[in-house]
């Protein structure tokens, strides 16, 4: 982390442009995809079968689905950004891109800047966050993302 905590909405306003917060890195292992197409319903076979993906996909193997990737932003933010909020909810996402597929196996971390921070009517804060998904070793992200929450401090 190399950003400020953010204890209200002047803090929020003060880092918007200005700091980047920045993940522990976490393994992306076959039993939590198996676990994700299982909760999904999504289980297309190079998510799952490791012998037909390695023979058959132009990933050599089983590959994270995206929104498996997509899905881990909300544990990230809150074990990087130090948010003193009283409550905090997901309010959307704009502008996702899945850039380069998640081999399972790949160590993955993200990365967070504040694009925008809107006052809402609930005294709280809106923030639009600059998501970077990437994997480590890789060169190009695995996806980019605007990521929207609500805070109330």
């Amino acid at each position: 982390m190399s950003g400020a905590s953010l204890q209200s909405v002047a803090d929020v306003f003060a880092a918007a442009g200005v700091a980047r917060y920045v993940s522990e890195w976490t393994t992306i292992d076959q039993a939590r995809v198996n676990r994700f197409a299982d909760a999904t319903g999504d289980h297309q076979w190079i998510h799952l079968d490791e012998a037909r993906a390695r023979d058959e996909s132009p990933y050599g193997g089983t590959i994270a689905h995206g929104f498996f990737t997509l899905s881990l932003v909300p544990m990230w933010l809150a074990q990087c950004v130090p948010l003193d909020a009283r409550m905090s909810v997901n309010y959307g996402l704009n502008r996702v891109r899945f850039m380069s597929p998640v081999r399972v196996g790949t160590r993955l971390r993200a990365s967070f800047e504040i694009e925008k921070a809107v006052e809402v009517e609930t005294g709280g804060v809106q923030v639009t966050w600059l998501v970077t998904i990437a994997g480590e070793g890789v060169d190009k992200p695995a996806c980019i993302a605007e990521f929207i929450t609500r805070h109330v401090f």
